[in-house]
């Protein structure tokens, strides 16, 4: 390609927010292939085909930049001076703007702005005509909310959602964050002799139980979101068939209401047959999420058709609730509507897939069972919360990047995502070909245009019950890895977003439900998004072998104090795995620093050892929350998954080898939890 077309087409890619390169985990910069460069571009809507199709393609993004009178969100943070740029013709750049502001509450404020003093930033010719940008300011003692801005005058008539929030996301008081630590295990591992295919809401509340009667304040797990647990079929917890609805596969059926008034459900679970094979599901080592589901599933159809049979004060509950919760009815008919199907929404007629389905598009029966059981869920994740925030944080949630591309959020969101492209991450020293994460990211500028719609709704469902929540690649906030449809991993480009938004949706919508936020910001990640998420106060995560610093005599890097530090996450092998495979001179390096410490008695001695010198480290240590991974404290050495794998090891499935009833009792668990619960409550009178 000729140096005029390169600079023309990096030219339009600054224009659309397209980063050229990236640099590499060993600080190399990698350019961006130009083929890639155009199918982002087109992914994003610029008409280009080719490289001819780019010079036309920067004057109609031009028009669209410049003709938009004003951005469609503006921040405004708490106690700062805000501003909103306008761009206006030239000719009409200097008479009177009528501005109107209504606040979330409903209230009108109203007032005139002239335009004729304020000077001009930046001019530009745009198809012979000349427009002006100039800035006016915003109201700056403005109620935190979501409040709508319409703006009249002489060639400008816009309108703009201003999120006034606080400059930093909800923190707790220090105090209540001091001697903080919880447990970590997902809930598909967690058994009991209560579970029957995997642990469910129950065990979770059991669990958090047994940490808080050992000084914990919360628990946490992997996403609990809805799933295709049949055809199509994705445990993955983080691919879900949506992010704004819970999984039924984790309810305890035990504890709906209409249970004991219902013979048939009750006559089932009593059966022998029945018991046989919750007996077979609950001895698998494995979970089998579809045997399961249906065994759940065939007694909560009984239960379904109970509750709707009957007139009762729980059928008007969930009458009132499905009024107040239109999209669960519209989600229960888009499950039912795929059912009768038995085909992604993608394959469905065009009505349909444009998001209409009517009466006889889906058997009414399957339709009020998913509404049942999301109603269900609804009310057993709210009681979970509302008694696990009595002391702590309770609950540590997790709110998974991306979608899965048949679900319903992308049917009933189109316009919100890019279907077009895959999110994922370039070449690394672990996945030499880049990972695609085969889901489909959102559109930078249209979830602008819609006010964040979509992504508020995903974020508020978790933040109702979360005392801590963890964004999982928050790098995302600023920008993401997109690959396009086609192309290899290797081949993705680097797509900007505007992070100053979502911060501050963040920051409002934290301190609205009193929630704690982590990032996930492991990997190469650029300086300036850390450097963002310390003025925001988003925590950071500190996962111990991957701070063991290579400055000789340094040992690891220095712990944070907004941070949540653990041994490993769910994407890395346990401790017992990972300390025999790991590089001498780095077993090494760590091993000094915990001996000079005091930590370790020398010479270094088992696995267990150096890991629970590693947790007491991080117990007595700064940073304010700790999560101890359950199996590393009986040594375990199976992962629960292993990343760019699918069908060679049985990722997100794979039962804890010790069940509740057992690990609650032993005591080289419960007196490792108690010394930490020392250490960390002795660290905070400090």
């Amino acid at each position: 390609m000729e140096d005029k077309q390169v600079r023309l087409l990096f030219q339009l890619a600054g224009l659309y927010n397209v980063e050229t390169g990236y640099e590499g985990t060993g600080g190399d910069r990698h350019r961006v292939p130009y083929h890639s460069l155009l199918a982002v571009l087109r992914a994003l809507g610029a008409p280009v085909q080719s490289t001819g199709d780019v010079p036309g393609a920067i004057r109609q993004r031009r028009q669209e930049i410049w003709r938009r009178c004003c951005e469609p969100v503006a921040v405004v943070w708490e106690g700062a001076p805000a501003f909103l740029n306008l761009r206006l013709p030239a000719g009409r750049a200097d008479g009177k703007m009528e501005c109107l502001l209504e606040l979330e509450t409903g209230e009108p404020r109203r007032w005139f702005h002239d335009l004729a003093p304020v000077p001009a930033l930046q001019g530009e010719d745009v198809e012979g005509e000349r427009y002006l940008l100039k800035r006016i300011p915003l109201p700056r003692e403005l109620p935190p909310g979501y409040h709508r801005l319409t703006l009249h005058g002489p060639g400008c008539a816009c309108e703009t959602m201003v999120i006034a929030a606080p400059a930093r996301v909800y923190e707790p008081p220090v105090e209540a964050l001091k001697g903080m630590w919880g447990v970590f295990l997902p809930l598909y591992a967690l058994r009991s002799g209560h579970s029957w295919a995997a642990g469910d809401i129950a065990d979770l509340e059991r669990l958090l139980r047994w940490v808080r009667d050992l000084g914990g304040g919360f628990v946490g797990t992997l996403p609990l979101l809805a799933a295709f647990l049949d055809e199509p079929f994705e445990p993955s917890p983080y691919s879900p068939a949506s992010r704004l609805f819970w999984n039924e596969f984790y309810l305890d059926v035990t504890r709906v209401p209409e249970l004991h008034r219902c013979p048939p459900a009750l006559e089932l679970i009593n059966s022998k047959t029945f018991q046989k094979e919750i007996a077979a599901l609950r001895r698998g080592a494995l979970v089998d999420y579809r045997r399961g589901m249906a065994v759940k599933r065939s007694v909560l159809q009984l239960l379904s058709r109970c509750h709707s049979a009957t007139e009762s004060p729980r059928r008007e509950e969930l009458r009132q609730w499905a009024q107040n919760h239109p999209a669960a009815r519209d989600y229960a008919r888009f499950r039912a509507a795929m059912e009768r199907r038995r085909a992604p929404w993608t394959a469905w007629p065009e009505r349909m897939r444009d998001g209409l389905i009517r009466e006889g598009d889906f058997d009414p029966e399957t339709e009020y069972y998913h509404l049942y059981v999301q109603w269900l869920a609804h009310e057993q994740f709210r009681d979970l919360a509302a008694g696990a925030r009595n002391k702590g944080p309770g609950l540590y949630l997790d709110l998974p990047m991306g979608v899965h591309n048949a679900g319903y959020d992308v049917w009933r969101e189109r316009d919100a995502f890019t279907l077009e492209a895959s999110c994922g991450a370039p070449p690394d020293l672990l996945n030499a070909e880049g990972q695609n994460w085969d889901f489909s990211p959102l559109h930078p500028e249209r979830i602008r245009n819609q006010g964040y719609r979509y992504y508020l709704a995903a974020l508020r469902h978790h933040l109702r019950h979360a005392g801590v929540l963890r964004l999982d690649h928050v790098m995302g906030l600023h920008r993401l890895f997109w690959i396009p449809r086609g192309l290899p991993a290797r081949d993705g480009v680097y797509v900007k977003y505007r992070a100053e938004e979502f911060y501050a949706l963040l920051a409002l919508e934290s301190h609205r439900h009193r929630t704690l936020l982590v990032g996930e910001d492991l990997g190469v990640v650029p300086g300036y998004i850390r450097t963002a998420m310390d003025r925001h106060r988003v925590y950071r995560m500190y996962i111990l072998p991957f701070e063991i610093s290579e400055v000789p005599g340094r040992g690891i890097n220095p712990v944070p104090a907004r941070a949540l530090t653990a041994m490993n996450t769910h994407d890395m092998p346990p401790f017992a795995a990972y300390w025999p495979r790991e590089n001498p001179a780095r077993r090494l390096a760590l091993s000094r620093f915990l001996r000079r410490g005091g930590w370790l008695g020398a010479p270094a001695g088992k696995t267990r050892a150096v890991l629970e010198a590693c947790l007491e480290f991080l117990a007595a240590g700064r940073a304010r929350l700790l999560l101890v991974n359950l199996e590393d404290l009986w040594l375990e050495t199976e992962p629960q998954n292993i990343p760019g794998t699918t069908g060679e090891y049985p990722n997100w499935r794979r039962k804890a080898s010790k069940d509740f009833e057992t690990f609650s009792r032993m005591p080289g668990v419960w007196k490792t939890l108690r010394k930490i619960d020392r250490l960390r409550k002795r660290n905070a009178i400090r």
